[in-house]
């Protein structure tokens, strides 16, 4: 048994909107035990919509529609159901009394096309919204369940909590859990990973995958159990395994991040850390600041962000020797460092790809006391990304310095 989310909106398909509701229902989802198979996406087009009903139909046991339950013209949810399940719409005067009790309570007089809200395909349970104006329904079909819920992130998380994932508990008989455990590692891509974990990948449950990002490689692990105790015992000997074959990179996980295990790693050796950046727009010191990490105030000293080599000779009369460009990276840790009188000076640069180079060129430099160490890469991805890209490898130099 698995369950299919079809989050509706013709915003989401021109990127207007970040679908967070369905990421939401995942959470949710997961926490009763039931596999999440399929997220669609559809516009607010009426056969687009039956089409994904039906398909969705052919596949899965649950599904849950979010969006297009309000009053307006393009609102086409309660009619795509209806058709999909060759059903009539019909009219539930106590709907419209729910309606009109809305509006009442929120001083507005209510306006014709509202009336479209009290219809429901035939045979559905209808789900009262104490948040909102658009009554929710629950509709079974051939032992399958479709829920409907409002786009609204406030109203759609109230009755998903309070009705629908209640209703999917007693209906199905779901008492598992799933947990899951997420390691957070950073200095390899994924590939190599893969290659060190390849074989515990296979298991089906618990189950391992992975998930790069901007020079960060998340490793997930799920256990599907009878009780989160049980679960978290069975992720726990995973890890086990996962941390002996990769565990000098794992920097964290769950909730963790990479700024907050370097500012309490900081904050443990007390030791103090400045940086200056270049072509990257303050992307690591933003990163250090803005993640509230009250540990992160009594050690970061500050960060310089400059536009270009001109503007790291005019601030710290460091030259850029176009044949030695890490060594200039490192001196400006050392300068940075010394005019904050830190332990520590960290410093980045991208520099722009020349005619003939394959990608754009990183560099990174870390200073301290006795001793110092250098990082060059070269970056091929979107130009967007090359700032996190940067980020991230400097960071995963400081992390790699502060754990011995």
């Amino acid at each position: 048994m698995h369950a299919e989310i079809i989050a509706t909106g013709s915003e989401l398909m021109l990127g207007e909107q970040v679908d967070t509701n369905s990421a939401y229902i995942a959470r949710k989802l997961r926490e009763i035990g039931l596999p999440l198979a399929y997220i669609t996406h559809v516009g607010d087009d009426l056969a687009a919509m039956v089409d994904a009903i039906r398909v969705a139909l052919s596949r899965s046991d649950i599904i849950l529609i979010g969006g297009g339950l309000g009053p307006t013209v393009d609102d086409v949810t309660r009619l795509a159901v209806a058709r999909a399940l060759g059903r009539e719409l019909v009219f539930r005067p106590d709907l419209l009394e729910q309606i009109e009790a809305r509006f009442r309570a929120y001083g507005r007089k209510m306006t014709e096309n509202n009336r479209q809200q009290a219809y429901v395909p035939d045979g559905a349970r209808p789900i009262e919204n104490p948040v909102g104006t658009a009554p929710a329904f629950i509709v079974e079909h051939e032992g399958k369940s479709i829920s409907c819920l409002p786009g609204v992130p406030r109203e759609m998380t109230y009755l998903l909590d309070h009705a629908v994932i209640p209703y999917l508990r007693t209906r199905f008989d779901l008492h598992e859990v799933i947990v899951v455990r997420t390691l957070h590692t950073i200095g390899e891509g994924e590939s190599r990973i893969d290659a060190l974990i390849h074989d515990l990948e296979q298991s089906a449950n618990p189950s391992i995958g992975l998930s790069a990002k901007q020079g960060q490689v998340d490793v997930r692990l799920a256990a599907k159990a009878s009780s989160r105790e049980e679960g978290r015992a069975v992720l726990a000997a995973l890890e086990e395994q996962v941390r002996r074959r990769i565990g000098v990179l794992i920097f964290g996980a769950d909730d963790d991040t990479l700024e907050g295990v370097i500012a309490a790693l900081l904050a443990e050796r007390r030791m103090t850390l400045a940086t200056v950046e270049l072509n990257t727009g303050g992307t690591i010191s933003s990163r250090l600041t803005q993640r509230a990490l009250p540990a992160m105030h009594d050690v970061f000293r500050g960060g310089l962000v400059l536009s270009g080599p001109n503007a790291l000779r005019k601030t710290l009369d460091v030259e850029v020797d176009p044949s030695e460009q890490v060594g200039a990276v490192a001196r400006a840790a050392q300068r940075v460092r010394m005019i904050h009188d830190t332990a520590l000076g960290l410093a980045a640069m991208v520099r722009d790809a020349r005619e003939g180079e394959s990608g754009i060129p990183l560099y990174a430099a870390l200073v301290w006391e006795n001793g110092s160490e250098t990082l060059e890469r070269t970056y091929g991805g979107h130009p967007d990304l090359v700032a996190q890209w940067t980020a991230s490898l400097a960071l995963g130099m400081l992390w790699r310095h502060l754990r011995v």
